[in-house]
């Protein structure tokens, strides 16, 4: 750590505080259970299942993205349109449910993580990077 380095503090390359990944935490654990509850009158949102993923929040707290994706990954578009549509009132509800000197504007992006990790599975099953990651077996010299 540098002299004079709070600890915690975001490192030179960007790295998230401690602090932030805690209001993002606690943010993401709101929106889940603000969806669980149905809140949302949204036509797009009426019997959908979200996943939050993930809430990253700005150095400053004013902003946060929310990573969300429906179950099956099924109407995304028209899913993530409504929660665009209902961003104020979803500010509000986690407000309440997070208590921080400002509510931060939310925004709302799907989560391609999942579809990430299904290319990498693939991939790894491919089998010219198969054959490269299994070990090879000790010569003798015999």
């Amino acid at each position: 750590m540098k002299p004079g380095a709070r600890p915690g503090a975001p490192s030179a390359r960007g790295g998230a505080s401690h602090r932030r990944l805690r209001v993002g935490e606690e943010m993401r654990h709101a929106l889940a259970e603000i969806f669980r509850r149905g809140a949302l009158r949204d036509p797009a949102l009426q019997e959908v299942s979200l996943t939050v993923s993930e809430v990253r929040v700005a150095p400053d707290l004013k902003h946060a993205t929310a990573f969300v994706m429906p179950l099956g990954g099924q109407n995304a578009a028209e899913t993530l349109a409504g929660l665009r549509r209902g961003a104020a009132f979803l500010r509000m509800e986690v407000a309440r449910a997070v208590k921080l000197r400002v509510a931060p504007t939310l925004t709302f992006a799907l989560d391609e993580s999942f579809d990430r990790a299904r290319q990498i599975e693939a991939l790894l099953h491919r089998p010219e990077v198969a054959r490269d990651l299994t070990p090879e077996e000790p010569d003798d010299g015999a």
